[in-house]
């Protein structure tokens, strides 16, 4: 179904095609072109970190941060049960298992209950900046320091909030702040970490390239075209989160009055709107009909086949699945598009 007012969609209108071209003119349209080296070091400068590893996707970044961590078979990472279900798939690629965390009423990591899933083959703790509100990093890296743990923070739905963790794993998925397309990128001011990411990223292949892989490794490499639109997108990413801020404050101001609607706590940055809302899938329904494209809330990863839990409808994150959604949330959006998805919900609601 096509929409007019989408859920999310990505904004090109910098210097992304100029980079492009150039990329293919060169002839540098693989991983070695200097378009990779580039963003990695622009995105880790503008992050304020050491150094940036580029990849395929959000996935592959967190892949990589846990296997250059360390964690494989027989350890535990603690994973947030409100989240996309690749944070937890990352995990058990490796091997590991998640061990999931219900979430407070900001939908990320509740930190009171971290310590109480701690256990003897705990590795590391993953926490979400769930449609970009940032974890309480302040008590999680107390905890990780006080238990011996380490940190892979998944930011692919928060770019602008400064990473604390070892490794900062951010996508660059086409509904993202920031957009290359599909890609990943993993920063640390660990100059080891990173140059095993970088080795695991790309086969494992040695100085020598004498085709002996000494270690299980990925082709997880981003292309010199994907950075070239990466590179565009961070030029403008305070631009993007400046305009996305405006959203927010209008959602905000046009739904106040509203009372079948609850408004989530403020974001640090503004990835996705959200909010609950009484006859939900109704509203999804008649929103549809004008429309107007919605997102539902992500389901606990208890609820999920591979980790299936049937206590999952008791946790905070079950509650959230029944009636969260998410509405249209993008830079391309105007005041009168947002003023006509704000009058559809109220339409919908009887005002």
């Amino acid at each position: 179904m096509t929409f007019r007012y989408q859920a999310a969609k990505p904004n090109l209108v910098g210097a992304e095609l100029k980079y492009v071209t150039e990329a293919i003119s060169s002839g540098w349209i693989s991983a070695a072109g200097p378009y990779v080296r580039q963003f990695e070091a622009e995105f880790a400068r503008y992050n304020g970190v050491a150094h940036g590893v580029s990849c395929s996707s959000g996935t592959a970044a967190l892949t990589l941060a846990l296997r250059a961590l360390g964690v494989g078979p027989g350890d535990e990472v603690l994973v947030p049960e409100f989240t996309f279900v690749a944070s937890a798939w990352a995990v058990t690629y490796t091997g590991a298992t998640p061990v999931f965390v219900d979430c407070g009423d900001d939908l990320n990591i509740d930190t009171a209950l971290i310590e109480s899933r701690i256990t003897p083959r705990t590795k590391a703790v993953m926490p979400v900046h769930v449609h970009g509100r940032r974890c309480d990093m302040d008590v999680i890296t107390r905890i990780a320091f006080d238990y011996n743990l380490r940190v892979v923070e998944d930011c692919a739905e928060a770019h602008g909030i400064r990473p604390v963790g070892d490794v900062a794993c951010f996508s660059l998925f086409a509904n993202k702040i920031i957009t290359s397309g599909e890609g990943g990128v993993c920063l640390t001011d660990d100059r080891r970490l990173a140059e095993q990411m970088a080795h695991l990223r790309g086969m494992a292949i040695g100085p020598e390239h004498d085709f002996l892989h000494k270690k299980l490794a990925y082709n997880f490499r981003m292309t010199n075209l994907q950075a070239a639109v990466a590179l565009g997108q961070l030029e403008q990413i305070d631009e993007f989160l400046a305009q996305r801020r405006k959203i927010e404050a209008y959602y905000d101001a046009g739904l106040r009055d509203i009372r079948e609607i609850t408004r989530m706590p403020p974001r640090d940055v503004l990835w996705m709107y959200d909010l609950r809302a009484e006859r939900r899938d109704e509203l999804c329904a008649f929103l549809a009909e004008e429309s107007i494209e919605t997102r539902r809330f992500f389901q606990p990863m208890s609820r999920q086949p591979l980790y299936f839990d049937p206590d999952w409808a008791s946790l905070n994150a079950g509650r959230f699945t029944a009636d969260g959604l998410c509405l249209p949330t993008h830079t391309g959006l105007t005041e009168a598009d947002q003023d006509y998805i704000i009058g559809k919900v109220a339409e919908f609601y009887g005002r």
